[in-house]
């Protein structure tokens, strides 16, 4: 491997010994490209109790399959741990494990655009599509497809995501409710499997395998090293819908929420909505909305009868500042040179000498490092909108806001979407997502910590309280309204049903290709398929 295997060094032994080189080292970590582009380190430093980022004992900075192959039959032949790593973003900690061999594709980043792709082996008709290495990142990914190419790609919402462990675990962004999941568009990978092969998987070729990677779970079934997903029609527009509510009493802000799910349910469940409707502690109902396809002036007649409702009560409802509707041209909605003109919406790379084209949502900065305390989902059916069942959901949404904050992500939810979106949905994935109006998350964290690090170590005593607190929200929501399974990307590390909550009547199929293609179980990872079921 030459210099493509290297020692891992590690910052935090550096911190033990340095306390300057310390503190330096705690305010970079705010930076997810300096997280990213260290092979040591997680973009989620750990979860109190469950897992804490370790160093592997050696990483392998891949460049091609072939390295890969070479690394798999290295680990076979010593009986190595081997762990996979694209943009470190596993909150279950997949990404890394102590004294591993770690496979890092990060350098894998080439990215071309197709007009007619049809894959090997097939008689399909000819799609546009981009091929997709491993270690790219989503937001290097729009800027080709999107701003260079004047095409969609479905990827994820942050910028920083790699794109294979995104595919692998379903994969939702902003505009899913009118593309699908990322998984959909998956036509055709490249993968090298336990027994060292270099495999080229589509509907034709191995199917199976290929059914595997859209949602089965990243570093699983193999190293994938390169995707081809299907690319769409880029819309005339893109944009966000930002408002915060406050009601003046708990009894206001229970029917500030069953106001919005009605707007919701009349107004939002279609391809033109999706992201996050967030009920946060002291009666708060904050909006941070994605929109695809309408005009400015459209955008805000949508949403001038919802603002107008709750101004008619100020005595109930009150906007600390004014909602803020923005629908710009599509191809310059993941331009840099554009979403820098725009005050307080990106960050960029900040070390010496990085591209401008380095940038990353101002609201992502808090995440980066994160220590989790507690993070837990599910996915509401659409069925719970309808008029007759609108009361009991706004009821444990309430019950559930007394115990914490919770956020229902409408974009990872397929209902309202069209029909060819819905039906190409069938992928690894629990199949709960189809039916689904919305994601709810309920979660905490703590800032970057680490154990044994003085001034720096996580607060356990804290975390503990936050994860009851979290535990007791879900408990109130799932004794008053039915639940789905979960998304495993972003799910409980302690999920005791894990199998059926993220992949449902699709895990026993998934078993078995886990037993056809890795039956020794070279590839583990946290609640991922067994051969052993």
């Amino acid at each position: 491997m030459g210099d493509r295997l290297q020692p891992v060094s590690w910052p935090i032994g550096d911190c033990r010994q340095d306390p300057d080189a310390c503190a330096d080292f705690f305010a970079a970590v705010r930076n997810p490209y300096f997280l990213g582009d260290h092979p040591g380190l997680t973009q989620t430093f750990g979860w109190v109790d469950a897992w804490t980022m370790e160093p592997a004992g050696a990483v392998l900075a891949a460049r091609s399959a072939g390295d890969v192959a070479a690394a798999i039959r290295f680990a076979r032949r010593h009986r190595l741990r081997l762990v996979v790593k694209g943009g470190g973003h596993s909150y279950q900690g997949g990404s890394n494990a102590a004294g591993s061999l770690l496979v890092w594709t990060r350098q894998m980043r080439a990215i071309t655009l197709h007009d007619a792709f049809v894959p090997t082996g097939s008689e399909a008709a000819p799609v546009p599509a981009v091929t997709v290495e491993a270690g790219a990142l989503w937001g290097e990914v729009y800027r080709e497809v999107c701003v260079r190419g004047g095409r969609y790609v479905q990827g994820g919402g942050y910028l920083t995501v790699g794109v294979a462990g995104l595919v692998q675990s379903g994969g939702f962004g902003s505009f899913s409710k009118a593309f699908g999941t990322a998984a959909a568009s998956l036509l055709a990978a490249e993968i090298v499997t336990a027994d060292s092969r270099v495999r080229t998987v589509n509907a034709t070729q191995e199917p199976d395998l290929l059914f595997a990677l859209k949602g089965g779970g990243g570093g699983t079934f193999g190293v994938v090293t390169r995707l081809t997903l299907a690319t769409h029609d880029l819309p005339p527009t893109l944009g966000a819908v930002f408002a915060e509510v406050r009601a003046s009493s708990p009894t206001a802000f229970r029917r500030l929420i069953a106001e919005m799910l009605t707007f919701y349910a009349e107004n939002l469940l279609d391809p033109h909505w999706g992201e996050q409707i967030v009920l946060r502690p002291g009666n708060v109902l904050a909006l941070s909305m994605s929109l695809q396809g309408l005009s400015q002036a459209a955008a805000e007649r949508v949403w001038a009868p919802f603002w107008a409702r709750l101004r008619a009560e100020p005595e109930a409802f009150r906007f600390p500042a004014e909602p803020t509707i923005l629908a710009v041209p599509a191809r310059s909605y993941w331009d840099p040179a554009f979403l820098r003109t725009l005050p307080g919406v990106v960050l960029g790379d900040d070390r010496p000498g990085a591209p401008p084209e380095r940038i990353f949502w101002a609201g992502n900065r808090e995440e980066a490092g994160q220590i989790l305390h507690a993070y837990q989902s599910a996915w509401l059916g659409a069925d719970l909108l309808a008029v007759e069942r609108r009361d009991a959901l706004a009821d444990a949404l309430f019950a559930a806001s007394r115990q914490w904050s919770l956020s229902l992500h409408t974009n990872k939810g397929l209902a309202g979407s069209p029909a060819s979106v819905e039906s190409a949905a069938a992928t690894a994935m629990n199949p709960a997502v189809r039916h689904a109006f919305a994601l709810v998350i309920c979660g905490a964290e703590g800032p970057p910590a680490y154990p044994g690090i003085p001034g720096h170590e996580p607060d356990v005593a804290r975390a503990r309280q936050d994860a009851a607190r979290v535990r007791a929200a879900m408990a109130a929501l799932k004794e008053r309204i039915p639940t789905g399974g979960s998304y495993l990307a972003e799910s409980d590390f302690f999920e005791p049903d894990w199998q059926q909550a993220f992949w449902g009547a699709n895990h026993a199929r998934l078993t078995e290709i886990k037993r056809r293609y890795d039956p020794d179980g070279m590839f583990t990872i946290h609640h991922g398929i067994q051969a052993a079921g």
